[in-house]
């Protein structure tokens, strides 16, 4: 059977939510977009980030799996470059054996359009997908994730991940009702807390959009760094759109002595039998920029903020060094080896060598399909 790769286009709508269908009624928990229109970045014209779909049509012209490209301008040791993330591939392959290959198909037909390519994600290197790419010669890189449990009760009692067996729930529950997870939790942070310096006075407003202050601080930023997406004022407005489309996220501008210092974008949702998180309330730190020496500056008055509105527990995947220092010396637990970044050898070139570049790359949760988890 024949399969082209084709651009998602408004005539196909139809058959993607047949795929859908099937992905659906096989319980693989996969699926794919019914609109062919990107809701989070769908124009491309002048922009320096945008999305792409693209179907794997057979010979009858039925979809039978998908996989969508973020574009985006990055700096890297001062040069501008545009760089491919993907998200998918999503196939059959999961249901049928005709489609068997088609994921590996996919993936050349990614490094084909765009040979700049990475992904950030996975959850860890036991990912089937993650352990195809390894296999395959890739630059994978382990990242952490950084974690601050606000009510431990709450955590202990809704965690879906950590509850999932009989014996976990009765532990969690005795931590829980016994009060000595509570106790715990809270030391744990407030020990952890201490081993950094005291945040220093900061002004921070919840702002609408980003402005011409975002520009000066990306201007005065960008070089700081070894390697980080582009995050002037116009493609943030692009990334957190001013009209409450998804991802709505809160914006904070940071500034002390009123200079500009940084900012963060923060989600706070109210989750509903989420497989990870339950029905907890969940904060991130989405995004974030400033000067790496005034990162824990900036992480302080995040938290703070995602403390204020009552979140049970607030994360965020990080890969700069000073960042990753700025959310443990504000208490967060450090997970290690919790989100790979995985680089085709095309763009593993760029970064090279990357045991240096490492040590100057920001990404964070925007770097990836955006922030809609961890």
């Amino acid at each position: 059977m024949a399969i082209k790769v084709v651009p998602y286009e408004a005539n196909k709508e139809s058959n993607v939510a047949a795929f859908n269908e099937r992905m659906l009624e096989g319980d693989t928990g996969w699926g794919w977009y019914e609109s062919s229109r990107d809701d989070w970045l769908p124009d491309r014209e002048g922009k320096k980030t945008w999305r792409e779909h693209y179907l794997a049509i057979d010979d009858e012209g039925e979809v039978r799996g998908a996989y969508a490209h973020k574009l985006h301008e990055w700096r890297i040791r001062g040069k501008d470059l545009v760089v491919a993330d993907w998200q998918g591939p999503v196939s059959e392959g999961l249901l049928d054996s005709r489609f068997a290959m088609l994921g590996m198909r996919l993936l050349r037909e990614m490094l084909k359009r765009y040979p700049v390519l990475y992904s950030w994600g996975h959850g860890g290197r036991e990912s089937r997908l993650l352990q195809m790419i390894y296999s395959l010669k890739w630059l994978v890189h382990d990242t952490p994730f950084c974690l601050r449990v606000q009510h431990p009760f709450r955590f202990l009692r809704r965690n879906t991940y950590l509850r999932q067996s009989p014996r976990n729930r009765i532990a969690l529950d005795l931590l829980a009702f016994s009060g000595v997870g509570w106790v715990g939790l809270k030391v744990l942070h407030l020990t952890l807390g201490l081993r950094g310096r005291r945040a220093r006075k900061v002004e921070v407003e919840v702002v609408p959009s980003f402005g011409e202050w975002a520009d000066s601080l990306w201007e005065r930023c960008r070089d700081e760094y070894k390697a980080l997406a582009l995050r002037d004022s116009a493609t943030m407005n692009d990334l957190v759109p001013e009209d409450g489309r998804w991802p709505t996220g809160i914006r904070l501008r940071v500034r002390r002595d009123g200079q500009d210092i940084g900012w963060a974008v923060v989600t706070d949702n109210q989750l509903s039998k989420d497989p990870r998180f339950g029905d907890l309330r969940v904060g991130c730190v989405a995004d974030c920029l400033a000067l790496p020496d005034d990162a824990g500056d900036v992480i302080a008055a995040a938290t703070q903020h995602l403390k204020s509105q009552g979140v049970d527990l607030i994360g965020s995947n990080q890969a700069h060094p000073d960042w990753v220092k700025a959310f443990a010396n504000d208490g967060y637990v450090i997970l290690e080896g919790r989100r790979c970044f995985a680089v085709a050898p095309q763009f593993q070139a760029v970064l090279e060598p990357f045991e240096d570049t490492a040590m100057g790359l920001h990404l964070t949760n925007m770097d990836g399909h955006g922030p809609s988890g961890f």
